[in-house]
């Protein structure tokens, strides 16, 4: 398994970044890979294409980029997101790892990434991360998505042990 944190460049000096917290501790299970407008990672767009990563969002996020791609009848959005899509299947995981706004802009200028199967995560608490405002309803930081990714993928030592950092940088 392998979760890429599709970062936002200005994520990278920002200290209330969740996204670092798993870097060191997750036995190389997370990789993060810098977010370019007009050079997408190539391996992650084969991935894609190929049908091999899914793209994770919790409630919430990117909730205004699919709001138009969202049908009353499937309550769904429209491309790949299928309620059969079940992130157990997939070895490959992509998480958009920046502020609420930045991820909405990074989902809009990322034509491969609307290409990709998406799994949001059907969370019934809210966020417990209080370093960032502006959080919508139900949404989720980073670390919180990983822990949960962990949990489903029967990683549950290392969600523990992640759930326990980011108590204490919550703090």
């Amino acid at each position: 398994m392998k979760i890429y944190l599709l970062t936002h460049e200005r994520e990278l000096h920002r200290a209330t970044n969740t996204g670092a917290l798993a870097l060191d501790d997750s036995n190389e299970i997370v990789e993060r890979i810098l977010w370019e407008r007009v050079n997408p990672n190539k391996d992650l767009v084969r991935l894609i294409e190929n049908n091999e990563a899914v793209l994770l969002y919790s409630k919430g996020v990117l909730s205004a980029a699919l709001s138009l791609a969202i049908t009353p009848e499937t309550s769904s959005p429209v491309s790949k997101v299928l309620s059969s899509t079940r992130i157990e299947d997939y070895k490959n995981i992509i998480i958009i790892d920046s502020t609420w706004q930045e991820a909405n802009k990074i989902f809009n200028h990322s034509a491969y990434l609307k290409n990709s199967p998406q799994f949001t995560l059907k969370m019934t608490n809210d966020s417990l991360y209080k370093l960032r405002a502006n959080q919508p309803k139900g949404g989720l930081c980073t670390i919180e998505c990983i822990i949960e990714v962990l949990r489903l993928k029967g990683q549950n030592k290392m969600a523990a042990d992640l759930s326990l950092k980011f108590a204490q940088f919550n703090g």
